[in-house]
C-alpha cells in the first residue's frame, strides 16, 4: 500500500500563499520590468518603486514556482511569463491576474459566509474602475474560446448577430474579424457597455457592433437577429432563471435563428473539466445563485424552452459550444 501522506493537504492550503505573490507580482510590474532581460534586485527595486529587501522576497517566491530563474544576482523571466505576462506577446495573461487580486480573491475569504448563507459577495452594477478591471478579466480569461468560436462554428449562414452580456464585446470583434458581411449588436449593462465602447472604438470591426445598453431579463431584447450568442452568462445563474432568459429569447427571435451557448459545460457529475468544479463557488459569490451546469440540464431547458439542441463542439479544455435552433 502507498504512503498517505499529508503533503496534498498542505500544498493545496498554501496554495493562496502562491497566488498572492504572484498577484502582486503582477501588481508591481515585475514581470513587465523583466521583459527586456535579467536584472539586479537593485536594478528592479528602482524600477519599481519597491525596497530591494522586500522585492527579494516577492522575486525568490516568484523563483521558487517557476515563474522567473535566478543566476547569481541576475532574475530574468522563465519562458512562461515571458510568454504570457509581459504584455509583448498575443496571449496577455496580467488583467486576468489583476481580476482575482481586485475583484475575485477578496471575495473567496466570504465563500463559507455564501455557501452557509447563498449571499452574494459582488453586484453586477459595478463603479467604473471596478467595471473596467472584471470587463478586461474576464475578456482576457476568454481569450482562448473566443478566438476558437469563429473557426468551430459556420456563421456564414448569419446577418445580425446579437451577443447578450458579451462584456466587452470580444467575442463579437473575433467573429466578425472573420465574417466582414456579419453585423453584430452587444447588449449589456450600462456600467459594462461603457467599456465595450471603447474598446469597440479601437477596433476597426468595432464599426460594425451596435452598443445596446440593457437588462437581457426585464427589458425587450433587440430583435431582428439570426443568431444569438450566450457567453459566460448561464454560469452567473440559477437553472429557474436559466430557463426564463431562454424562453425570453425565443419570443424575440425570427423562426430559424440559432442560439449558441458557451460555458463551462461539464459532464452529469459536475466534476469535470476539474477547473469548472472550482470555479462554481466564483459564480455563486459572485450573484449568490450562480453554478456550473451539465450539457444534459442545458439541453433539458433548451426543449422546455422552444429550442432544439443541434450539436455541441469543444472550445478548448474547459469550455465548449452547445449550438440549438428554433424548435
Amino acid at each position: 500500500m502507498p504512503e498517505i501522506t499529508p503533503d496534498p493537504i498542505l500544498q493545496i492550503a498554501t496554495g493562496f500563499m502562491a497566488a498572492k505573490h504572484l498577484f502582486v507580482a503582477n501588481e508591481v510590474g515585475l514581470f513587465d520590468q523583466l521583459a527586456d532581460g535579467p536584472a539586479t534586485l537593485d536594478t528592479l527595486a528602482g524600477r519599481t518603486g519597491v525596497a530591494r529587501s522586500r522585492l527579494r522576497i516577492l522575486a525568490d517566491a516568484m523563483v521558487a514556482l517557476s515563474f522567473v530563474e535566478r543566476q547569481g544576482d541576475l532574475y530574468q523571466n522563465a519562458p512562461i511569463a515571458a510568454t504570457f505576462l509581459t504584455g509583448r506577446t498575443p496571449v496577455d495573461l496580467r488583467p486576468v491576474l489583476r481580476f482575482f487580486n481586485h475583484l475575485s480573491y477578496p471575495m473567496w475569504t466570504k465563500l463559507e459566509e455564501t455557501i452557509r448563507t447563498g449571499q452574494a459577495q459582488m453586484t453586477m452594477h459595478m463603479p467604473p474602475d471596478a467595471q473596467r478591471i472584471f470587463s478586461e478579466g474576464v475578456e482576457a480569461f476568454h481569450a482562448t474560446p473566443s478566438q476558437a468560436l469563429p473557426a468551430t462554428y459556420d456563421f456564414g449562414r448569419h446577418q445580425r448577430l446579437l451577443d447578450l452580456g458579451g462584456g466587452t464585446g470580444s467575442w463579437l470583434l473575433a467573429i466578425l474579424q472573420q465574417y466582414r458581411t456579419l453585423t453584430g449588436t452587444l447588449f449589456e449593462l450600462p456600467t459594462a457597455a461603457a467599456v465595450a465602447r471603447q474598446r469597440l472604438a479601437s477596433d476597426p470591426v468595432g464599426q460594425r457592433v451596435t452598443v445596446v445598453e440593457g437588462d437581457f431579463f426585464t427589458e425587450p431584447i433587440p430583435p431582428g437577429h439570426d443568431v444569438v450568442l450566450i457567453a459566460n452568462v448561464v454560469h452567473l445563474c440559477s437553472a429557474e432563471r436559466n430557463l426564463a432568459l431562454l424562453r425570453r429569447i425565443r419570443h424575440y427571435v425570427p423562426d430559424g435563428a440559432r442560439l449558441l451557448l458557451v460555458d463551462f459545460w461539464t459532464d452529469s457529475t459536475h466534476t469535470q473539466p476539474p477547473v469548472a468544479a472550482l470555479m462554481a463557488g466564483q459564480f455563486l459569490m459572485s450573484t449568490g445563485e450562480g453554478d456550473v451546469y451539465s450539457a444534459e440540464e442545458a439541453h433539458g431547458w433548451l426543449e422546455e424552452s422552444g429550442w432544439r439542441a443541434v450539436e455541441r463542439k469543444p472550445l478548448d479544455v474547459a469550455n465548449s459550444v452547445i449550438v440549438a435552433e428554433t424548435a
